[in-house]
């Protein structure tokens, strides 16, 4: 199910790449250990920004896989996949409305998956030729299954996001992306900060820190989790 889920997520998003004015970025990561230690991991990243005057729409698709040796075994270590979308309307050049969606399955994070729901005011505060920061903020709806016990709660949310970018040379841009979900049971944090490096037109090296956090969990679980990677990234554009 989970699988089939996926590629059809895959094929939505492929989908959607041949509509005219939707431009794509992609992120892959692939390491393969063999001989004295066995692993593999793969992380791999693709988005979707389509812009008018009025309106802007953003589809996004994460996934982790890790395997590795445990007690001689190999087993999963890994496995997450989320599914972002938005779609905002701009009132002017720097404020909009917005509604957001995001839907993560995680086999070893302290909930099974979560979904949440969100309708807020965006504002830019920077827009320049080299620096971009922006503002989202509203309230949201989150249904969530506890690994643990398998139990489905909703509640309200407050979703905050802060988007920065800052072309530093002619190649290299840093960014950060900040995004919390706070509720009652449980407030989600999540932080990747990034640095890439164009090859040419199309292609760059990326590095990120990302930094994930929930701050309800069952005793053993840890409440923080990093993630370091080093991908390649590939730019292309839909139809025009």
């Amino acid at each position: 199910m989970q699988k089939t889920l996926l590629l059809a997520l895959l094929a939505l998003i492929g989908s959607e790449v041949q509509a005219e004015g939707w431009t794509g970025k992609g992120e892959l990561g692939l390491a393969v250990a063999r001989g004295n230690s066995k692993s593999e991991t793969l992380n791999a990243k693709l988005g979707l920004s389509k812009d008018s005057e009025r309106w802007k729409h953003d589809l996004g698709l994460q996934v982790l896989r890790v395997k590795g040796e445990v007690d001689d075994e190999f087993e999963l270590t890994a496995n997450r996949y989320e599914f972002t979308g938005s779609s905002a309307y701009k009132f002017n050049p720097r404020s909009y409305l917005i509604g957001a969606a995001r839907y993560e399955k995680d086999d070893f994070a302290p909930f099974e998956y979560q979904a949440i729901l969100s309708l807020g005011y965006g504002y830019t505060a920077i827009e320049e030729e080299k620096t971009h920061l922006s503002f989202e903020g509203g309230p949201g709806y989150r249904r969530a299954k506890d690994r643990t016990t398998g139990e489905i709660d909703g509640n309200a949310v407050a979703r905050g996001k802060i988007d920065f970018r800052r072309q530093l040379t002619e190649t290299t841009e840093l960014t950060n992306a900040f995004l919390v979900e706070a509720g009652s049971d449980n407030t989600f944090v999540q932080n990747e900060l990034g640095v890439s490096v164009k090859i040419n037109s199309s292609l760059a090296l990326k590095t990120a820190l990302q930094t994930r956090h929930n701050t309800d969990v069952k005793p053993g679980i840890d409440k923080t989790d990093t993630l370091f990677t080093t991908n390649l990234v590939f730019g292309f554009l839909g139809n025009h």
